[in-house]
């Protein structure tokens, strides 16, 4: 987190405080070599040849499956009810519009992850205005498949479309991954992914495959897609550069310091997930409402859409004309047709595995993520759990005391029983159900653990049990101190959401920034800061 600005009449007393608790994460997790990167301009004759022209003759290898959220229960008359849409829906020329007569009652069938406070900004209604035959809290999820009856609306503001084109399941790195290969599919495929090579810091030259995995488990987002979006582009996955291809704008974005000669595929795709996230994560949280072109023209986005549907006519949106962006998200010959000629029907797949979230869904019982008597500081409420573009998922916690990337012999521990899972370049992943795959179930990411005790990888742990101790190694920080995030089934889960973040029974709540926020506990609160230690403080007592 960047520092506080403090007035010039602070004492020195309170800079050395503040010396001691700047200790919170930058926005660069990825270990990149380059700070250059920057979207491409708005203009058409600048962005490749891919990026305006669909894939030629794609075919489905699959039958469409009903949609996932279908109810059998009967309507009244009159009514009209919106349904997520199938496998294979029809797109339509002009955007939809929302409207409806007096007196009417729109039906909306609940998806996995909608809430009633973000279904309302979705569809520009009051939460006390949603009602259903079963009852509603202002907090937590709503069951998936719940009937809910909303108010008609009257309004002829156009939207985008509102077919879907990709599940949540498809979009995020999600059960659906488990046992896929990537870079047994990327060498059977044979393009010139399968012999290339690319540069990570600090793991050095990499291959195509490689590059695409560790992007993908770390923003967790599924490796169909990254590769799907890949061949889409650049043609690389399952033959050579597409005709037109700038190498030097790939995805549509520019890196000024990137050679032509030797693209870098790693670093343009940064970007692509950073846009995903945006539209994802901004989605799931009621705040992205619309979308805007690179002319400067917007389209109020479609409230029935899934958050996946949405992440990708985000992406979409900010490199393609309205004319090109509706051939891009048409599933019957645009991206969607291109994935499951790829990769067969991802609707069958998502009906496979169910909801994201399921019925009843709630967090298992967390401990706070330090040693029983020993003072820690939230520094930081929450903010991205993933670069800046993705879910308020993360806390940060600093030992008290420790004067900024100073070695600390304090314990991070683990807040619940587990398997190691990924213990790596200052990550540590803990799989709680302890299958060993960080695509299902609930998992917790610790970033900024020392290398130093760093528990080994396969260990299987104790709630309470140590883990490693906090620094600044790994991405940016400002201070030694841990990072701390949840995800389920793939999805990262806002830590003040409507599943929020508890923690020995402190209860996480976001502020209305970035980074702030507070953890109370009965009448007892603790305010994330940078520079106040009394304010910030908290210990986790005996039997916690």
């Amino acid at each position: 987190m960047r520092p506080t600005p403090l007035h010039p009449g602070r004492s020195l007393a309170l800079l050395l405080v503040t010396g001691m608790l700047l200790s919170g994460c930058g926005n660069n997790l990825w270990g990149s070599n380059s700070v250059y990167l920057t979207a491409a301009p708005n203009n058409p004759a600048t962005l490749p040849t891919a990026t305006r022209t669909a894939p030629a003759d794609p075919v489905s290898t699959l039958t469409p499956t009903p949609s996932l959220n279908a109810t059998a229960s009967p309507l009244p008359p009159g009514t009209t009810e919106i349904l997520p849409a199938t496998s294979t829906p029809t797109i339509t020329a002009t955007p939809g519009v929302l409207s409806g007569t007096h007196g009417a009652t729109f039906f909306y069938t609940s998806q996995s992850g909608d809430s009633l406070n973000v279904v309302a900004i979705h569809f520009g209604i009051k939460s006390s205005d949603i009602s259903a035959a079963v009852p509603l809290s202002a907090t937590g999820f709503i069951n998936p498949g719940t009937l809910l009856f909303l108010p008609a609306q009257t309004s002829e503001t156009p939207t985008t479309p509102s077919q879907q084109i990709i599940p949540d399941s498809e979009l995020v790195d999600s059960p659906s991954a488990v046992g896929f290969d990537i870079k047994a599919y990327v060498d059977s495929a044979g393009g010139k992914l399968s012999t290339y090579t690319d540069y990570h810091t600090p793991n050095g030259t990499i291959s195509g495959a490689e590059g695409i995995r560790i992007i993908s488990i770390g923003s967790s987002v599924s490796p169909r897609l990254l590769l799907a979006l890949t061949q889409y582009y650049t043609g690389w996955v399952q033959g050579q550069s597409k005709p037109g291809l700038d190498t030097s704008h790939l995805f549509g974005y520019t890196d000024p310091a990137l050679d032509p000669a030797n693209p870098s595929l790693y670093q343009s795709l940064r970007l692509v997930i950073q846009d995903l996230l945006s539209g994802y994560y901004g989605w799931r949280a009621g705040s992205l409402s619309q979308l805007t072109f690179p002319d400067g023209s917007t389209l109020r986005i479609a409230p029935e859409l899934n958050a996946g549907s949405v992440a990708l006519q985000y992406f979409f949106s900010k490199h393609l004309n309205y004319a090109d962006w509706l051939q891009a998200i048409d599933p019957n010959t645009g991206f969607l047709a291109l994935y499951k000629s790829m990769f067969g029907d991802p609707w069958v797949r998502a009906s496979e595995l169910g909801p994201l979230f399921p019925v009843n869904f709630n967090q298992p019982p967390f401990t706070l993520p330090f040693d029983v008597g020993v003072p820690w500081n939230l520094t930081n409420g929450p903010h991205p759990a993933w670069e800046a573009e993705s879910s308020w998922g993360a806390l940060d916690f600093a030992p008290s005391g420790v004067v900024g990337c100073a070695d600390s012999n304090a314990w991070v521990v683990a807040i619940a029983p587990g398997q190691i899972v990924r213990s790596e370049s200052s990550y540590v992943v803990l799989d709680l159900d302890g299958d060993g795959f960080e695509q299902t179930g609930w998992v917790v990411i610790y970033q900024h653990i020392s290398t130093r005790d760093r528990i080994p990888v396969g260990a299987r742990v104790n709630g309470g049990d140590h883990i490693g101790h906090p620094s600044c190694e790994g991405g940016t920080a400002t201070g030694t101190h841990t990072h701390i995030a949840r995800k389920y089934n793939g999805e990262w889960v806002a830590a003040g959401g409507p599943l929020p973040f508890v923690l020995s029974g402190w209860t996480v709540h976001a502020g209305a920034v970035e980074g702030v926020g507070t953890m109370t506990k009965g009448d007892q609160v603790v305010t994330a800061s940078q520079v106040s230690e009394g304010m910030s403080q908290i210990t986790r007592l005996p039997g916690q």
